[in-house]
């Protein structure tokens, strides 16, 4: 690798680590605690794995791929580990009963793929309409314990969530590629804004857990 290579190498993490701290500092003019940074990239996290493995799975799936069953066991951990991310603030059985949404979530999703992939449109339309209302169980558990997450807004989160990842379904059964990477784009961004949002409701109503 030649010196310029490696100045340049070099200025991207510098200017990666400057972006960093700068986010960890202020939003806004406003200042955030060590613990909410740390809260808000755990989220991340967890909520990215979330599209990331739910986009592995619609691949493998569809195209019959042999990793399915790995896919599968990655994807349903992460629904135990997104449960298991809120108990620190709600307890555990509001932390295992999110898990049980969230895989139920998946399972359904898993349905929903299938019939699509056989162009079963009964089977299609059951599975739809019992994902959307898993997704209103999720925006009622949620905003029951947090009064910062409102039902509306978090009904309309998860709405938008099922619509894009259907999108990516159907685009990709199609072969219609850019519009298979436009709807897993909009889908990971969404995801990501909603992570933020799962934040913003727990340091707003532990404000003292976040301080420093």
């Amino acid at each position: 690798m030649n010196r310029i290579k490696v100045m340049l190498i070099l200025l991207a993490v510098a200017v990666i680590a400057v972006s960093g701290l700068s986010y960890a500092q202020t939003k806004g003019g406003e200042s955030y605690s060590k613990a909410e940074v740390s809260l808000r990239l755990a989220m991340r996290k967890l909520w990215e794995e979330h599209v990331v493995y739910t986009r592995y799975y619609i691949i493998s799936a569809l195209a019959g791929l042999q990793d399915i069953d790995v896919v599968t066991q990655n994807l349903l951990k992460n629904q135990d580990n997104i449960g298991d991310s809120i108990k620190p603030y709600y307890g555990t059985q509001a932390g295992d009963k999110l898990g049980t949404l969230l895989r139920e979530h998946i399972s359904i999703a898993t349905e929903v793929i299938k019939a699509s992939k056989e162009g079963d449109d009964k089977e299609l339309d059951s599975a739809n309409k019992r994902w959307y209302v898993n997704a209103d169980n999720i925006a009622t558990l949620l905003s029951s314990v947090n009064p910062f997450w409102t039902k509306q807004d978090l009904t309309g989160i998860l709405h938008k969530h099922l619509e894009l990842t259907t999108g990516e379904v159907t685009s990709r059964l199609k072969k219609y590629w850019p519009a298979d990477i436009d709807y897993y784009n909009k889908g990971y961004l969404h995801m990501l804004m909603f992570a933020d949002a799962v934040t913003e409701g727990i340091v707003k109503q532990f404000p003292n857990k976040f301080r420093k």
